[in-house]
């Protein structure tokens, strides 16, 4: 069963640093291609990070030079480190299946809760 748990999240002053870390479990990592997603309050989830299983990253313009996905396969783990956050990226950051441009997985788990104090 796949188990994706994401930890990390809490409130920050606009300007401050956090890293998010995503445990995973019940497939094989290593192969996986991994994103995180936030959803803002009011708004569509969006993907703001992306690493295939060769350790290629891609971002959105939005977050690109603040934001920066990694993966540690030896723990199953990926994570996502902010810095220079913006009240803008208040949101519930989640981490899933990379599936490509625009496609979004149909599961999702909790998240963890990041709030950007201005």
């Amino acid at each position: 069963q796949v188990q994706l748990v994401e930890s990390g999240g809490g409130l920050v002053q606009a300007g401050g640093s956090l890293r998010l870390s995503c445990a995973a479990s019940g497939f094989t990592f290593s192969i996986a291609a991994m994103g995180w997603y936030r959803q803002a309050p009011g708004k569509q989830r969006e993907l703001v990070a992306s690493i295939t299983s060769a350790g290629r990253t891609n971002y959105p313009s939005s977050v690109k030079g603040r934001f920066t996905i990694s993966r540690d396969n030896a723990k199953n783990t990926v994570y996502l480190q902010m810095d220079s956050l913006k009240s803008d990226d208040t949101g519930v950051y989640y981490c899933n299946f990379y599936l490509g441009a625009g496609v979004y997985p149909k599961t999702w788990g909790q998240g963890t809760q990041v709030t950007v104090s201005s």
